[in-house]
């Protein structure tokens, strides 16, 4: 059994879609309740994942780019609102956390670490999203793109989400799945662990992340790995 240690007052900052839960079904299905309402054709599950871990503004605008729309961003502010809305009423229809989530989760927090997640969804809609979940409990904050001074891959977001929750960057590990993570990661000087299954434009492997996992198995042990490595 891998020795915990390590663990106790350290931060692990983690992204949420596509990192702790599979959220897709219920952001595509709110873009397509859009897209309907549009007289456009709805999206298809693989047409939509990459785009989501850029935020939810994103994943509209590059939908109604693929619907064929003459001015994506312009129709993405007019119809923003509406596709939120919809949105928070069927956050949880759908997502589920990973496989090993959860058992991770407590795993984690048991060996006393600070845990944090760091989204480029809204604090809100996070927290909403967690509550319905059943998993909110296990973090010490959730900080939206909207509750710092730049989002990811700005390394401002992992910096003061850290200093959200009183932690210590030199010894923070953050968790995601996409460049944005990388690029967070890699300006804040973090160790980085990405996840081969989530939402990215990129694949995982080739943003040379620390560590790359294909299930939560492994996330208690290559915590400690690269902690010990700082």
């Amino acid at each position: 059994m891998t020795d915990l240690t390590a663990l106790d007052g350290a931060t692990i900052a983690f992204d949420l879609d596509g990192t702790l839960v599979e959220s897709a079904p219920d952001l595509i299905g709110a873009v397509n309740a859009t897209l309907i309402a549009e007289g456009h054709e709805p999206l298809t599950y693989e047409e939509g994942r990459p785009y989501i871990s850029r935020g939810a503004r994103w994943l509209l605008q590059r939908s109604l780019d693929i619907a064929g729309e003459p001015d994506p961003a312009a129709r993405t502010a007019a119809l923003f609102g509406r596709f939120i809305s919809y949105y928070g009423d069927h956050i949880a229809d759908q997502t589920r956390p990973f496989p090993g989530t959860v058992d991770t989760l407590r795993t984690l927090k048991s060996a006393g670490a600070k845990l944090v997640v760091c989204t480029n969804k809204t604090t809100a809609l996070s927290r909403s999203l967690l509550t319905k979940l059943n998993m909110a409990g296990f973090f010490d904050g959730v900080v939206g793109q909207d509750a710092v001074t730049a989002p990811k891959p700005n390394a401002a977001h992992l910096i003061e989400a850290v200093e959200a929750v009183g932690g210590d960057l030199a010894r923070t590990v953050m968790i995601g799945d996409a460049d944005i993570d990388a690029g967070a990661a890699r300006g804040a000087g973090t160790p980085l662990i990405l996840f081969s299954f989530g939402y990215t434009e990129v694949p995982a492997a080739d943003l040379a992340p620390d560590i790359l996992l294909h299930s939560y198995e492994g996330v208690p042990g290559a915590c400690v790995s690269l902690l010990q490595r700082k």
